[in-house]
């Protein structure tokens, strides 16, 4: 790892709350961060908050003002900004003695990079001026983490004034946002994540902190959150056909992560990751020689070296030797590094009930749910504070949220402008629908809980940030928490030197629970969504979702003849342990096959399929 990059590992968006104000407890340490742009609300309570907390002036941001949305994300980001940057002054300018805060940036280091090997060789070094001088020069290699922000691609509701008139376009809440962190001081990156929303990306152009000044230094780089080459492709090239490059291409496992799933086809995330180290220099050289291209249409510099591009992954990692085999085997710039860090005060906001649940999780009490109103798979926590509260509302006959936010409105089944398939008034409607269809008392009883199991996410996953910091509010939320199925195998409330000092393998903070490597964990969460996917469309099964179960079905017998590969290389582990894991693979590939016999009819025939892929249609 190069000095330049002070930590391999970063701490990716969290929810809505949970990283908030993640760099305003880390960067000052060189650990790079996200912050969620989704809810402005949440934001401007966060920025009064710490504006009272720092004594700097505070004027509210009403949802009166003009392009409110964008300019709330614009004050925080630079408040964040002004609060780092005089933490890490603090930070660089404290005496080398123990329980300093300088002393705390370098222990927190991996052990093996050089900026921690420089100190330790400071350290024994005699007083004087030879140290002296190393001290210095350990100062001035020192760098604060990003502020990073993520935007949710698809979370882009149009906006209305107060009279009721829809907003031109970049009023939206994506673009708003995009426009917000635009316009903001820091120098950092925003990743978007989620798929690809064209007008947003389009949007990117009317920046010019998003190109590349005379010496190559870009202000605002874009991270792409990925979970294939081929789209990886398609997006970078889009951008460089605008003159943006795309600095960073972060791999996240589909279903092995925390918040909302994006399931490939069956495709898993070794495999991925593969197709990224061989054809890297290939994505980097094809999108070059767009990106000059269209600069010199613009009449911009061009650039004979193409930028760089860093190549980083997160989902399910949760040991050193799987840290280090992602980097070292798939070349990887870093890794991320998510739902452990829910059990870090120091660098999450969670609040005391949850944090206690979240401790005291076991493999059963995370699961993949069917809550959130985006009809996407979300990774929830049984008997979370939301859910509890959903399900007394529900028991109370007033089922659905208020939706004091409306982030996530999609639905205009019953009204003209969308409301959110969580609220009060979509719940009422749609029950209200149910009960005049006259069903038998089972099949009313599965719509009915269809209907009332979405949850107001995008409110109570700002809940956290709110409850810990004593934030008064006029809306009253009950916390959601998104952990991944990682969280079962941590179960200490920990410092965020512990943290680190896990990551690095300084020490460890497993529990007892048996935990699979984090790719077989990947491939058993797989095998069961293809099998309640498959079990969701028995019902009505179409040669279309027979020829998406058959393809799923062979990426993974794909995957898993690739891992029977891999598996014996990761010379890191014990002889046992890789035993253990080609055993794991081996149940893995006999539970896919059994679901292929079990549900026959949600398969191509071997024949067949070649038909389709030769031809193009079922037979």
């Amino acid at each position: 790892m190069p000095k330049s990059q002070i930590h391999s590992v970063h701490i990716p968006v969290m929810g809505t709350a949970f990283s908030i104000d993640a760099p305003v407890k880390v960067a000052r340490y060189g650990i790079h961060s996200f912050i969620s742009l989704v809810d402005d609300t949440l934001i401007e309570h966060m920025r009064k908050f710490y504006c009272t907390k720092e004594g700097e002036p505070y004027t509210a941001i009403t949802k009166y003002d003009a392009d409110y949305r964008a300019r709330r994300i614009t004050e925080y980001l630079n408040l964040v900004n002004r609060i780092v940057q005089r933490q890490f002054d603090l930070v660089k300018n404290s005496v080398f003695k123990p329980g300093t805060e300088i002393t705390k940036y370098f222990d927190l280091l991996d052990d093996k990079s050089g900026l921690k090997q420089d100190y330790w060789r400071m350290l024994h070094l005699p007083e004087g001026e030879e140290k002296r001088r190393a001290q210095e020069e350990l100062r001035s290699q020192m760098r604060p983490g990003d502020i990073n922000v993520n935007i949710m691609t698809k979370v882009d509701r149009d906006n209305y004034d107060p009279k009721g008139n829809k907003l031109p376009q970049e009023f939206s809440d994506a673009l708003s946002a995009l426009r917000g962190y635009a316009q903001s001081s820091v120098s950092s990156a925003v990743e978007f994540s989620a798929g690809i929303n064209r007008r947003l990306y389009s949007y990117v152009e009317n920046f010019k902190d998003f190109y590349a000044d005379a010496t190559g230094h870009i202000k605002k780089r874009i991270i792409l959150k990925v979970s294939d080459f081929r789209s990886s492709f398609i997006q970078g090239k889009f951008f460089a056909q605008k003159g943006i490059w795309i600095s960073e291409y972060c791999v996240e496992s589909g279903l092995n992560c925390g918040g909302h799933a994006f399931a490939t086809d069956g495709f898993l995330m070794g495999p991925i990751l593969d197709e990224f180290r061989l054809k890297k220099q290939e994505l980097v050289g094809q999108l070059h020689a767009v990106y000059n291209k269209a600069l010199a249409l613009k009449n911009r510099l061009t650039f004979e070296a193409a930028h760089t591009v860093r190549i980083t992954a997160q989902g399910g990692i949760g040991t050193l030797k799987e840290d280090k085999f992602l980097i070292e085997h798939y070349k990887l710039d870093g890794t991320g590094w998510a739902t452990p860090f829910l059990l870090c005060p120091e660098a999450t906001n969670v609040d005391e009930v949850t944090l206690h649940k979240l401790a005291q999780a076991t493999e059963k009490d995370l699961y993949l749910s069917e809550v959130s109103p985006l009809g996407v798979p979300f990774n929830n926590l049984r008997g979370s504070l939301s859910d509890t509260e959903k399900e007394a509302k529900v028991f109370r006959g007033r089922a659905g949220s208020a939706c004091p936010k409306g982030h996530l409105v999609s639905n205009t089944e019953f009204t003209s402008e969308a409301i959110c398939t969580a609220s009060r008034q979509y719940q009422k409607l749609k029950l209200d629908q149910l009960g005049t269809l006259r069903l038998n008392p089972e099949d009313y009883k599965t719509r009915f809980d269809n209907i009332v199991k979405k949850a107001c996410i995008c409110h109570d996953l700002g809940e956290g940030a709110i409850v810990k910091n004593q934030i008064e509010t006029r809306v009253p939320g009950f916390t959601a928490v998104c952990p991944g199925p990682n969280l079962a195998y941590f179960s200490k409330i920990v410092t965020l030197q512990e943290m680190l000092d896990h990551i690095y393998g300084r020490i460890n903070l497993l529990n007892s629970t048996p935990r699979p490597h984090m790719f077989i964990k990947e491939l058993r969460m797989y095998v069961d969504y293809l099998k309640k996917d498959i079990e969701k469309s028995m019902h009505d099964l179409t040669t279309q979702r027979v020829r998406y179960f058959t393809e799923f079905k062979n990426n993974m017998l794909d995957g898993i003849e690739y891992y029977r590969g891999l598996f014996p290389q990761m010379l890191e582990e014990t002889q046992e342990f890789r035993q253990e894991t080609l055993g794991e693979l081996e149940k893995c590939r006999q539970r896919l096959l059994q679901l292929t016999k079990d549900y026959s009819s949600a398969f191509l025939t071997p024949s067949a399929f070649v038909n389709v892929v030769n031809v193009g249609h079922i037979p």
